[in-house]
């Protein structure tokens, strides 16, 4: 029973004094007394109940709670019958050490508090009952949503299973902007998102996303598990799933604070493992498949026809537009895993999950085809080669997004992507694990938008590519429109070769700046961005151009270049950029 239930009891008449953020406890149990020391009496969960006969000074009341905290004592009910009211000494120590405290009135006795709990004690142990009945139906084959249907309609308990990367797998979030403490969706006045993926999908800028969001960041920074979060939308209780590493894992998130009913938690988290281990199988298989895939497209040994089977295996049609994706993981996080790069494959599953094929694990890291809506185009994500008019080329904006509107939702549950999208939810899922596990760095590249088996080996190759530039910048997402700069090439050089480069070319000027407290790099940098226009740079600076031309004219001396030449230029901007 929780104390939120308990103050509902309007017969009992009970005022909550102390403990407000704990209405969703639950107690297990009754145990009235006055002893001074009744410590070595309670048990874990429990609610006290005592007429606040120890009390005979302020000091008292300290011992008395803290005692009570020690034991793991749920609530505490102070009678008013003994000193006429519950004192303010005891309050104080209620909120000092977190325990909720609540005011018995006169003319309630213990008894009738105790009576009252004991029927609802019983309706809980019918509600365990209903519990193993919810094991029994997933032990029998019932999916996720099966089962969070079960624990709706026999424990009147709503949750979902949430990924490290911020993803609803199933069952329902409640919007933040519905504030409530119930454990279940079904008032009015409650909204819930289903499915929500950071960053792109349904429930975009959902306050759903944002709770799927917050309690993916308490589930990477946890401790220890279970673990409970308090939202603006309601309490969570969050139980790991298997034993996954937490980056690739998945959370229980329950309705409610089950800190004290945690066997509760785990068999239902039980009941999810077994569910994602049975779709582990079916994913072993896509995986070999897609390993299959991309070895035969890096190696060039087969003709376009095996190819082409090889992308219809792995559930991609010939004229069905898509991205190729690559990942790598390191940090202290990765290399305590037997194997980072199979780490690496399972997270880009979970970023892409359900629109992609599974990760290809190969020894320059993980690789997975995104499926994308029919007729992709060109935009932000990287440009389109080879879209639904053919291999190779790009059908025309007209026909493109007339394609895109039209396409039907794939088998696998997820409506396919536009161009744009998964570039963006990779970003939003990426800066979740980077916000929780900051030891772990996962760089990821991503190609642009191709159609049929021709293009593949040159999207790995793209794909590859920008991962490295991610890789360089320490993590995070590039999209091939990047690496066709002079990123891609600052990024093959060497760091020590970059950082001598960008040494022995700014130093000068850096030693400068400081001994005269001038600003000869802030005016190059801006210089070089006005393409060395003169009053361009004196506008954006608001100084006057003979001030810039003084400054340029030192900058040349320092470094022994001429900003007139298009080399130097090449020469100094490069080195800004290396730095």
């Amino acid at each position: 029973m929780r104390i939120r239930d308990l103050l509902a009891v309007e017969e009992l008449r009970l005022t909550l004094l102390a403990g407000e953020e704990h209405l969703d406890r639950s107690f297990t149990g009754v145990q009235i007394t006055d002893l001074p020391d009744p410590g070595r009496y309670l048990s874990p969960g429990e609610l006290v109940l005592s007429g606040l006969m120890w009390r005979t000074r302020p000091e008292d009341s300290e011992r008395f709670v803290r005692r009570l905290v020690e034991a793991g004592v749920a609530a505490l009910g102070a009678g008013r019958a003994w000193l006429g009211a519950v004192p303010d000494d005891l309050v104080r120590a209620c909120r000092e050490y977190d325990l909720p405290l609540m005011e018995v009135p006169v003319e309630v006795s213990f008894r009738t508090v105790a009576e009252t709990i004991t029927p609802r004690h019983a309706e809980l142990r019918d509600a365990l009952g209903r519990h193993r009945r919810i094991v029994a139906a997933v032990a029998e084959g019932a999916g996720l949503e099966e089962l969070f249907a079960l624990m709706d309609a026999e424990l009147r308990m709503t949750g979902a299973v949430v990924s490290a990367t911020g993803a609803v797998i199933a069952g329902t979030l409640p919007d933040t902007n519905t504030n409530t403490n119930t454990n279940t969706n079904t008032d009015a006045g409650t909204a819930a998102v289903p499915g929500a993926r950071i960053g792109a999908g349904a429930g975009r800028g959902s306050g759903g996303e944002a709770v799927a969001a917050r309690l993916a960041r308490e589930f990477l920074t946890a401790p220890r598990l279970p673990h409970v979060v308090r939202t603006p939308a309601g309490t969570f209780t969050l139980f790991g799933v298997g034993r996954e590493h937490r980056a690739a894992g998945w959370a229980l998130a329950c309705g409610g604070d089950l800190i004290a009913e945690t066997d509760l938690g785990f068999e239902l988290a039980a009941c999810v493992a077994l569910e994602r281990g049975r779709m582990e199988e079916g994913r072993r298989v896509e995986r070999r498949l897609a390993g299959q895939l991309v070895a035969l497209a890096a190696s060039g040994a087969g003709d376009q026809a095996e190819l082409g089977a090889a992308l219809r295996t792995c559930g991609i049609g010939p004229a069905e537009p898509y991205r190729v994706v690559s990942a790598t993981v390191t940090g202290p996080g990765a290399a305590r895993e037997a194997d980072p790069a199979a780490l690496g494959g399972r997270i880009l599953e979970e970023l892409l999950r359900p629109r992609a094929t599974a990760a290809a694990v190969t020894p320059d890291g993980a690789l997975a085809l995104v499926p994308l809506a029919a007729g992709a185009v060109s935009g932000p994500g990287g440009s389109s080669r080879g879209t639904a008019s053919g291999p190779g080329r790009t059908a025309p904006a007209g026909q493109a997004a007339a394609g895109a509107a039209g396409s039907p939702d794939r088998a696998d549950g997820g409506r396919p992507w536009t161009a744009d999208e998964p570039a963006g939810a990779l970003r939003a899922g990426t800066e979740v694990l980077a916000a929780g596990l900051p030891g772990l760095r996962v760089s990821i590249g991503v190609s642009a938008a191709l159609t049929g088996s021709p293009a593949l080996r040159g999207g790995l190759e793209e794909a590859g590519h920008a991962r490295r530039l991610a890789e360089a910048r320490g993590g995070g997402v590039v999209t091939s429109d990047e690496i066709y700069t002079h990123a891609l090439l600052l990024a093959t050089v060497p760091g020590d070769v970059r950082r001598s480069f960008t040494e022995r070319t700014l130093d000068p000027i850096l030693d400068y700046d400081r001994r005269h407290r001038s600003e000869l790099l802030r005016t190059l940098e801006v210089f070089l961005d006005c393409a060395g226009s003169w009053n361009a740079c004196a506008e954006r600076l608001h100084v006057h151009v003979n001030t810039v031309r003084y400054r340029i004219r030192r900058v040349e001396e320092l470094t022994g270049r001429d900003l007139s030449t298009m080399t130097d230029r090449v020469d100094l901007f490069l080195a800004l950029r290396a730095s």
